[in-house]
């Protein structure tokens, strides 16, 4: 995770289009400031931070589903739960799986574990709009094949 850059996702592990799924990995950093203030001795991960990894995992998935030609930007988190503490250096599975998509919206079920241990879930609505800019889907190109996303995903043979 690139904390300072608001990037969450390591890698994508499996990419399913036709299931409509994906599952990610993510690796908390070991020391960071973020943990200094949360908590000072009991380092814990936020939930916002969990939250927001989830919302960009499921992104991974429609930008996957939709080949890229539509940008999911986050509109509703719904039914976010904590189930657990995730600390510092741990090693975070996430998948999210497509529920509905209609009208310019698309839902998601998303989940987080550390191992087998399921830590957060949550509902995640996002809006699906055209690529505002192309520079920025270039920025989006280039994250992609860092990440490992499938280029055939991607609209490219």
């Amino acid at each position: 995770m690139q904390l300072d850059y608001f990037i969450l996702i390591d890698r994508i592990v499996d990419l399913n289009v036709g299931n409509k799924t994906i599952v990610v990995e993510a690796q908390v950093p070991t020391t960071h400031t973020i943990f200094e203030g949360h908590f000072p001795g009991f380092p814990i991960m936020p939930g916002v931070l969990l939250t927001e990894a989830m919302a960009q995992s499921s992104g991974w998935l429609l930008l996957g589903v939709n080949k890229f030609e539509r940008m999911p930007f986050l509109a509703m988190v719904k039914e976010a739960k904590m189930r657990g503490f995730v600390s510092p250096g741990q090693l975070l599975t996430i998948e999210a799986k497509l529920e509905h998509e209609g009208s310019g919206f698309a839902v998601t079920s998303a989940k987080v574990r550390v191992g087998k241990e399921l830590k957060c879930s949550s509902e995640i609505t996002f809006r699906l709009v055209p690529f505002p800019d192309p520079a920025f889907r270039g920025h989006m190109d280039a994250m992609a094949r860092k990440i490992g996303f499938p280029l055939q995903a991607m609209g490219h043979d």
